[in-house]
């Protein structure tokens, strides 16, 4: 697999307005964005070969090769990974055009998170949770803050991390959000103010979880080679890697609350990548839950296990601290789009487009990806 690294770059990205009402249908939002994101990259909708729909959000192939005009679709195909599924596609899409089976494949997501279908009852019908039928949900976890809390009570109890120490993640990402003209939140936030929140899943408050929100995220993978006469400067993929938690898919039934998928695939990617922890210059990290935040950077290797509270205290993880994180406001603060919105950040840092939350000197960045039961995604990218 190290020999793909650099083969696929970031040639294309487009989001929407996020908001709390579109006023639109899912379909209208994602060829919005994507339509932006060929745009972006200096490409035709004829041009691309390749899509990878969001699995759970009613839009398929054929509606892209129908209102795009897409002429010659070589590959499709879904990652149903919940929140793991946008940095999963990534390697889907690398893959594809490794082996010569597209050129610029169109990774395409959009949701009424807000105005429409609401987590709860998207996350239900997904079949992973079918698992859920025997432990969780005759007693009433049925909503993703009940699950994750069950983690996060477990951390706390295992490593002493607490509350305040997550109301850390809360507080950085809105004060980046609040840079950024596209983001839902704009009214700043204390660490007291998170913590007078309303618990929502102890010790999971209000602060802690992410938005419900409208809007769409679309990226362009393209063969690097293609890449290089395209309009902007390809932002090249290093590595790039998925994981699933250990069996069994029940959560309170795992040996382990506290690993992640995260765990399996940040060795391969950093591998991939031929880099260590400390080459990050910037990191979107998917942030569905304050806790998971924390859980993913031990589980990337940016602290070790149970070192997560510390590792994110005294302004580390702020826009000017040793690990920028979520600069665009996160799933948390700007929109939850599935975390193609962390992908497109991504790409703009590098890029020097981070505009007002612009990290300076950013040449390498990580986004992850989380998925509804403990999938993790993971890929490296350079300018």
């Amino acid at each position: 697999m190290a020999g793909i690294t650099d083969k696929c770059s970031v040639t294309g990205i487009g989001e929407t307005e996020y908001s709390r009402n579109s006023g639109r249908s899912v379909a209208a939002l994602q060829m919005e964005a994507s339509l932006k994101a060929i745009a972006d990259a200096g490409l035709q909708p004829s041009d691309i070969d390749g899509v990878i729909p969001y699995f759970n959000m009613e839009v398929v192939a054929e509606e892209f090769i129908t209102n795009l005009g897409i002429e010659d679709l070589r590959y499709s195909a879904i990652t149903p990974l919940g929140g793991a599924s946008a940095v999963s596609a990534i390697q889907a899409a690398v893959s594809a055009i490794v082996a010569g089976v597209a050129n610029h494949v169109l990774l395409p997501i959009g949701r009424n998170g807000s105005s429409g279908e609401r987590i709860g009852g998207r996350v239900q019908a997904m079949p992973q949770f079918r698992v859920l039928g025997e432990f969780e949900m005759p007693s009433g976890n049925i909503a993703p803050p009940q699950l994750y809390a069950h983690m996060a009570r477990r951390h706390m109890e295992m490593y002493g991390s607490t509350s305040r120490q997550l109301a850390e993640i809360a507080v950085a990402e809105r004060a980046n959000a609040i840079l950024n003209d596209n983001a839902v939140m704009q009214k700043p936030m204390t660490i007291e103010d998170h913590q007078n929140s309303r618990m929502i899943s102890d010790p999971l408050r209000l602060f802690d979880c992410c938005l419900e929100s409208d809007g769409a995220a679309a990226v362009i993978i393209s063969n690097s080679e293609r890449a290089k006469d395209l309009k902007k400067k390809p932002i090249y993929i290093m590595g790039v890697a998925e994981g699933h938690p250990d069996s069994p898919s029940n959560i309170t039934q795992r040996p382990d609350l506290t690993t992640l998928g995260t765990a399996k695939a940040a060795p391969r990617a950093f591998g991939m990548a031929g880099i260590d922890r400390k080459d990050i210059d910037v990191a979107e990290i998917y942030d569905c839950f304050t806790y998971i935040v924390m859980c993913q950077l031990e589980d990337l290797g940016f602290c070790k296990k149970g070192e997560g509270g510390d590792f994110i205290s005294n302004g580390r993880i702020a826009l000017d601290g040793e690990l920028p994180i979520n600069t665009h406001g996160g799933l948390l603060s700007q929109s939850h789009i599935v975390g193609m919105n962390h992908v497109c950040e991504l790409v703009k840092q590098l890029r020097g487009e981070g505009g007002k939350a612009q990290v300076a000197n950013a040449e390498i960045g990580l986004v992850t990806g989380f998925g509804d039961l403990g999938d993790g995604s993971v890929a490296i990218m350079r300018n």
